[in-house]
């Protein structure tokens, strides 16, 4: 490693908006491929016939619901790993990623046992046609049998952005995307899998992806990861895996409650806002890459000691994202209908997106300052809060809203979207007022704690 690179990956010293340029950008482009991923599986869903996409469609919803118990693993890994990269201390770094790695496997034979003992049931619960069930069965169980691919990949990737690596996930994202444009005709027309052809190409994608993040993070570390067992650094791994864990699966649920009210004004709207979801989730991609700038930044100045750099990061990454929001707003607002109509003809589907895009668009800052905030607090150590406030912003505020507006007050659909904005804005204040106060705190700790030592003879 040269001296250059090596400064660029002390994320204690040097400026903090270059790192999290440098952090976030690999970061946000990564995350752009890993959904055109997505939408590339539904694509090729659809070459095959109505069936399969549908029947991919419900599998969807059933993985992603027992695959949400190991999404924290890249959050939780990089917050305990990234304070001892801060602090230099490598042979603990190197026993945090071991542990992360034995974790990663617990929780991967949990998944698929889960998975073998409810997931048909589910699936069964959301279609009665026969056909559509069995392929998305198809897919779920090749998906859940290699689900620790995904583990694996989060874990190894965790580790490396703690690091303040995010260009080696990031090319395993894009390397990802264009070999399924490869795999999936392979597998779906010359083997004639079907749609099973399409959880197979996921599956090699994703064991690839493992190995290679595997050779990245030796090179990094020094020596290869491997699991480990330690009772103490397992309590504290799963302390910060779990709650990143659940506050993904109170976003799954959260959209199931959405769409569950919305639902009852007919088709049309459900994929008005759905399609307007996926252009919002496209462009909340720099979020998703200042989360991973503050994750690293943060984790290794909290472990270096470095509590007032702690605090400057936080305040700029809120100014980083009112910059992001000023040119995304205006998108939101203008071009909604553009991008609507890349997605559906449906002037029907058409006006609903638009609508919801629009509304949201007052909601986006909060969307970035809940991003900020969430990552301040996990790398600081502080995973709870982030929970509590997804469960209150995903499901117990959005139940009671929609309930009031639509079945007591007997508003219309559009009234679900205005709730949403509401609640994000809300829960975003809470969340600076609390992270806030979390920083102050430390900082008042510290320098105790400083006046303390310097009161000793």
């Amino acid at each position: 490693m040269t001296h250059a690179n090596a400064t660029d990956r002390d994320l204690t010293q040097g400026s903090i908006y270059r790192h999290m340029w440098r952090i976030g950008l690999p970061a946000a482009l990564g995350m752009v491929f890993n959904t055109l991923y997505n939408l590339t599986d539904n694509w090729f869903a659809g070459q095959i016939s109505d069936v399969a996409l549908s029947g991919l469609s419900i599998a969807s919803i059933v993985f992603a619901l027992f695959l949400a118990l190991g999404m924290g693993l890249q959050s939780g890994t990089s917050a305990m790993v990234a304070a001892d990269v801060g602090s230099n201390n490598r042979q603990q770094v190197i026993a945090w990623i071991n542990c992360s790695h034995g974790i990663t496997w617990f929780l991967s034979l949990l998944i698929l046992l889960l998975g073998w003992l409810f997931a048909l049931d589910l699936l069964h619960q959301l279609s009665d046609d026969e056909q559509i069930i069995g392929m998305a069965w198809d897919y779920t169980f090749i998906i859940l049998i290699g689900n620790v691919f995904f583990n694996l990949t989060s874990c190894f990737a965790g580790a490396l952005i703690a690091h303040g690596n995010t260009t080696s996930y990031r090319n395993v994202l894009m390397v990802g995307f264009v070999a399924n444009w490869l795999l999936n005709p392979l597998f779906i027309f010359v083997l004639d899998l079907g749609v099973a052809g399409l959880a197979w190409s996921t599956l090699i994608i994703k064991a690839g992806s493992a190995a290679y993040l595997w050779v990245v993070l030796k090179n990094e570390v020094g020596t290869g990861s491997k699991p480990a067992f330690n009772l103490d650094h397992w309590r504290q791994l799963l302390a910060q895996i779990m709650p990143a864990s659940m506050n993904m699966l109170t976003i799954i649920i959260g959209g199931f409650i959405t769409i569950y009210f919305i639902a009852q004004f007919g088709d049309d709207p459900v994929a008005g806002y759905s399609v307007g979801i996926r252009i919002e989730q496209l462009l909340l991609m720099p979020a998703l890459g200042l989360n991973a700038a503050v994750m690293a930044l943060v984790g290794q100045n909290y472990g270096a000691g470095n509590l007032e750099r702690v605090k400057e990061i936080y305040h700029k990454s809120l100014k980083v994202a009112a910059l992001v929001s000023v040119l995304f707003i205006p998108t939101m607002i203008f071009l909604s209908p553009l991008m609507m109509t890349q997605f559906s003809n449906s002037q029907g589907i058409i006006d609903v997106g638009v609508y919801y895009l629009r509304a949201d668009a007052f909601a986006f800052y909060g969307y970035m300052l809940l991003f900020c905030s969430n990552a301040m607090l996990q790398a600081i150590k502080q995973p709870l809060f982030p929970l509590v406030i997804g469960i209150l912003r995903q499901m117990v505020l959005p139940i009671g809203a929609f309930y009031v507006l639509i079945e007591g007050l007997g508003y219309g659909l559009y009234s679900i979207f205005w709730a949403i904005v509401g609640i994000v804005l809300a829960s975003s204040l809470v969340a600076l007022w609390y992270t806030r106060t979390r920083l102050n705190i430390l900082l008042d700790d510290d320098a105790k704690t400083s006046e303390k030592m310097g009161a000793e003879p």
